[in-house]
């Protein structure tokens, strides 16, 4: 079974050498995609060395957000399974050989994303959202497709900011298919750097989940409120909800004057 890893890229100098590392050793047969987006610094010339070392290694350059850059990548992918891997993530020796055990039943694989960076970013965890008895939150850091089942549900809706991941998950989960974790197929992805991109994220994140709502309706009853209440509730874990419910509210109110380059 031919995996094609898909990774969009931009100005990741400093770390995409750690992610080909640890791909170029995986269980074959793979292809690494690496789609840049116009990074600014030696991002591409990394990943051609790469690419001239390794033939299963193949670099392109398509500018557009994350899912725009991740459908460019499935469309030329040769994989019968598509997987998206975050361009500052680090896969653990094992994940391509557990991806395939989980494939064998499912059509959805996602595997086991454990954050590595700040501790108290690291033990914040994800706020679940589960519709028709699967968590559809698993991060697309780590997350494998059919390919057939990734084109004929559209692939990634390319008008979200952020969620893109989920609503995939969620249409995917609509059309009957099913996901599968598979926790020894694991990835070790970094968490923000700084305050301001912690609180970045959250925010966007918020604006994203809001996106969701206005796709799919109200989705308040598929969440977790009792697994959130037994949570050990931390400083940064209230500045994060906070943060995304700031993110959530601005988007309800200023919808697409929000994106990200567009004025108010």
């Amino acid at each position: 079974m031919l995996i094609s890893i898909i990774t969009t890229v931009r100005n990741e100098e400093r770390n995409i050498g750690f992610l080909l590392d640890s791909l170029v050793v995986q269980q074959q047969p793979i292809e690494v995609v690496i789609i840049d987006a116009h990074s600014r610094d030696r991002t591409v010339a990394i990943a051609r060395e790469y690419a001239a070392k390794y033939p299963f290694v193949r670099v392109e350059v398509h500018g557009g957000t994350r899912a725009e850059g991740r459908n460019y990548g499935v469309g030329i992918a040769k994989g019968e399974v598509v997987a998206f891997i975050d361009g500052d993530a680090i896969v653990n020796p094992f994940w391509a050989e557990r991806v395939r055990k989980g494939m064998a039943g499912a059509s959805v694989v996602a595997g086991q994303t454990i954050n590595i960076g700040y501790r108290p970013f690291e033990d914040l965890e994800r706020v679940e959202l589960i519709y028709r008895g699967y968590d559809i939150t698993y991060p697309s850091t780590n997350l494998a497709y059919r390919k057939g089942v990734f084109t004929s549900i559209g692939g990634f809706d390319e008008w979200f900011i952020t969620a893109e991941d989920i609503d995939l998950n969620l249409r995917a989960v609509s059309a009957g298919g099913r996901i599968s974790y598979e926790p020894g197929a694991i990835v070790y992805h970094r968490t923000r750097s700084s305050v301001y991109d912690f609180v970045r994220q959250a925010f966007w994140n918020g604006a994203g989940r809001k996106q969701l709502t206005m796709k799919h309706g109200r989705l308040w009853s598929n969440y977790r409120p009792d697994a959130m209440i037994r949570r050990k509730v931390s400083l940064w874990a209230m500045f994060r909800l906070a943060a995304a419910l700031s993110g959530y509210a601005a988007y309800k109110f200023f919808g697409e004057r929000l994106r990200p380059g567009k004025s108010l």
